[in-house]
């Protein structure tokens, strides 16, 4: 029963190496070794270093998990000019602008949350 649950994985694999293929060259082969290179000792020690430097500020890790979500969902806009399917109103703007923005909402909101509670406590702590 588990091999056939693993046919559809092992069908969709032989597809995609077989639209690979074709396109092969020097920067699919640097594209499938550095990402992953790039990922383990660059990004991960960071991520993990800042994860464990903010595990006590609960709304500094929201903070940085969204800041992480936004901007990887902001690559495909940033990385090229037309990097999704056009809609309409999307690619008016400035996306650079759009990722500063909304990444200053996030963190006015963060340190926004940070005042009223240290304040809620500071008054809790005088009555």
């Amino acid at each position: 029963m588990r091999y056939l649950l693993a046919l559809p994985g092992i069908a969709a694999l032989v597809y995609g190496v077989a639209l690979l293929v074709p396109l092969a060259d020097v920067s699919v082969g640097l594209w499938l070794v550095a990402g992953p290179l790039v990922h383990d000792l660059l990004l991960a020690p960071v991520v993990a270093l800042a994860g464990y430097a903010l595990s006590r500020s609960g709304p500094l890790l929201v903070g940085g998990a969204l800041t992480g979500v936004l901007c990887l969902l902001a690559i495909p806009l940033l990385w090229r000019d037309h990097g999704t399917p056009p809609s309409p109103g999307l690619h008016d703007g400035n996306p650079w602008l759009g990722l500063g923005l909304t990444l200053a909402a996030v963190w006015l909101g963060i340190g926004v949350h940070v005042l009223t509670r240290k304040n809620r406590g500071d008054q809790e702590g005088a009555s």
